[in-house]
């Protein structure tokens, strides 16, 4: 999808920053800390955890904070979280999914709202646009790791469905419940990856202009700046120039 592997390259570009570094580690810590809980705190016996562990790694993340992580699922005061998807309609229409784990759901649900509100979107119901995505498992490797024929064909080995490869790296798609097994068959062959996880992948697309872009930057921030959110997905399709000029 045209936009996908822009917008990862804006999200890295954007963790650069220590605040928001330190607010990314926290929501994969928490990621952490419910796979566990929700399983085994072992990850060799726990697949989500595994996956977990590895996109915490990938964007390196201490040791011994995906270890304190593992060890608060197992804490009796440890915190309940609860894992809820909420859908809407960002600036042009655009899709937007938003994945979020919280401990409060009328404090979560209340927060989103207000923010696709107060920044041209409007919240909607569950499966509002849902049916324009698909649950993928998505694994993204760096341009080093080899070339676009030779990054195919170990990953069609590795039982992935499909590659989209550029200049800036390679992103390699499988079926969710095979993410595991694709990913464990990449490392061996490949080596470690950049990232590692489950991702709603855009089945139709919105083309935006700048100023549409401008705007839902601006909501998608918005959303990723709430503590309760872990992920926000949107639907977008702009052109490089786009890009460039954000």
């Amino acid at each position: 999808m045209a936009g996908h592997s822009k917008w990862a390259n804006i999200q890295h570009r954007k963790g650069r920053q220590d605040a928001v570094r330190s607010k990314l580690f926290s929501k994969l810590s928490k990621e952490i800390t419910v796979a566990a809980k929700m399983g085994d705190p072992d990850p060799d016996k726990n697949p989500r955890l595994r996956l977990a562990v590895k996109e915490a790694k990938s964007q390196s993340v201490p040791k011994d904070v995906i270890d304190r992580a593992i060890k608060k699922s197992t804490a009796a005061e440890g915190d309940d979280y609860e894992e809820i998807r909420y859908e809407g309609y960002g600036p042009n229409g655009v899709a937007v999914i938003v994945e979020a784990m919280t401990d409060n759901r009328n404090r979560t649900a209340s927060t989103v709202r207000s923010t696709f509100s107060k920044n041209g979107g409007n919240l909607g119901e569950t499966g509002s646009v849902g049916f324009m995505f698909d649950r993928k498992g998505e694994v993204v490797y760096g341009a080093d790791a080899g070339d676009a024929d030779s990054i195919f064909e170990a990953a069609i080995e590795a039982g992935a469905e499909d590659v989209e490869s550029s200049e800036d790296g390679h992103i390699i798609w499988c079926e969710d419940t095979d993410l595991n097994d694709v990913s464990n068959a990449l490392e061996a062959a490949l080596g470690e990856s950049e990232s590692t996880k489950l991702v709603w992948k855009p089945t139709t697309t919105t083309e935006m202009d700048l100023e549409g872009m401008q705007k839902l930057m601006k909501l998608i921030d918005a959303l990723e700046d709430d503590d309760d959110v872990q992920r926000v997905t949107a639907n977008f399709e702009a052109s490089d120039e786009v890009m460039e000029q954000l």
